[in-house]
């Protein structure tokens, strides 16, 4: 952070270091605390506890191991405080929040959860641990806020595995789904201003979710599979084959390491609307397209839920939105150790990714001042006809006939 001054890079930790400060009731067990997030903020080659023990200058890594594995706290509570560090820090009306997952490649079969499952991280199965994510991204940066550690069916059905790795006995199999639910439960209820959520397919796909947040009143941009269903118009891929050549509009997502990420965009609003204020609805539902400028085959789906008056080009940068997790995890590994722990059972696995996201969101607030003071100074078969596709008032939706609904109201 060549344009913060050291002073000021001293006097933010400081604060983080104390707002997090009296959830370790203990003067050793504070210091240690301290020493561990300055580590990971340190350059140290590997930032596990023999490592991070020497950059600290501690003759050996017991009190940090201590830390991590039998002292008393709750990083659920400090996730707490980081979240309202976050707000404080980078939170904005129009917020997003970004579910995710990444894997922990690890040996043997003692880590929590660790078997042998598909890592989008590895693009392959491996012998690793899933955490599931959640970061959240405005204008003015972009910070992990909330983990889950995904636990198989192979290790919640087998208790005396559980019960040697310390995880609790009320902890039970859940999909990854549920654990996004329950993030973004906690998110919705923190400090973080949130208007918008947004995930890839895996989460997207899920109706509960979504209508988690119609119901929250939360607008999302989700992606979804070619074959999701769409209520009385069939597979999404199918819909979108219907679009007319001037449906397509050209807008940028957001920028990425090369320039703007400019697609092809097609988007319509769905016949449906369940909420009202009065006699005027509140929100729309969208289907939305996102085409490859040099692979026009290549075309991504997704689900969007926005308040009346949302255009095109906005859906567009809240889908584009959700790389921020990816860079907020890559930062957190590269950056903080995020990855790097050589920790096994159940709650050193939380109390380190907990204190290496702490040291990210560090990371990114200083990020933030630094750009404040810089600103101061597939083929598809062929669609059905008649097309559903209608403009109307400068923007597509859809409408559909009493015969493709049976002569049915639209439901879910």
């Amino acid at each position: 952070m060549q344009d913060v001054r050291p002073d000021v890079w001293s006097a933010e930790l400081e604060e983080v270091l104390v707002r997090v400060g009296h959830r370790f009731g203990q003067v050793d067990l504070r210091r240690q605390m301290r020493a561990y997030v300055n580590g990971l903020l340190g350059p140290v080659g590997r930032k596990n506890s023999w490592q991070l023990a020497e950059y600290v200058g501690h003759r050996t890594p017991a009190g940090l191991q201590n830390l991590l594995n039998r002292a008393r706290w709750n990083p659920d509570e400090v996730r707490d405080d980081l979240q309202e560090y976050v707000a404080h820090k980078l939170g904005e009306p129009g917020g997003v929040l970004i579910i995710d997952d990444t894997g922990f490649l690890k040996k043997g079969t003692v880590s929590a959860g660790v078997q042998r499952q598909y890592s989008g991280t590895a693009g392959r199965t491996e012998n690793c641990q899933i955490g599931v994510f959640a970061a959240y991204a405005s204008r003015h940066g972009r910070a992990l806020v909330d983990r889950e550690l995904y636990l198989p069916k192979s290790w919640t059905t087998d208790r005396d595995r559980c019960e040697a790795a310390k995880i609790p006995d009320d902890r039970d199999f859940a999909t990854k789904g549920d654990l996004a639910k329950a993030m973004i439960q906690r998110a919705l209820a923190s400090p973080l201003p949130i208007a918008w959520v947004t995930a890839d397919s895996a989460y997207g796909q899920e109706w509960r979710l979504r209508r988690m947040l119609e119901e929250a009143g939360v607008g999302y941009v989700l992606a979804v599979p070619k074959s999701q269903p769409i209520p009385a118009l069939g597979r999404i891929d199918l819909v979108i084959a219907q679009a007319p050549n001037e449906a397509w509009e050209r807008h940028s997502c957001g920028d990425g390491a090369k320039g703007p990420r400019v697609y092809d965009w097609a988007a319509a609003k769905l016949p449906t609307v369940y909420d009202f204020d009065g006699d005027q609805p509140t929100h729309h539902r969208w289907v939305l397209a996102r085409r490859s400028l040099a692979r026009p085959e290549e075309i991504a789906y997704y689900l969007a839920y926005a308040p009346v008056g949302t255009e095109v080009p906005e859906l567009a940068r809240i889908a584009g939105s959700r790389w921020a997790i990816e860079e907020c995890v890559q930062a957190a590994k590269n950056e903080c150790g995020l990855d790097q722990y050589e920790v096994r059972r159940y709650p050193g696995w939380y109390r380190h990714i907990t204190l290496a996201m702490l040291a990210h969101a560090f990371l990114a607030a200083m990020s933030a001042t630094a750009t404040t003071a810089r600103g101061a100074a597939e083929t598809v078969p062929a669609p059905l006809h008649p097309s559903p596709w209608q403009k109307s008032g400068g923007s597509w939706q859809f409408t559909v006939s009493h015969r493709h609904t049976g002569g049915k109201p639209i439901t879910r």
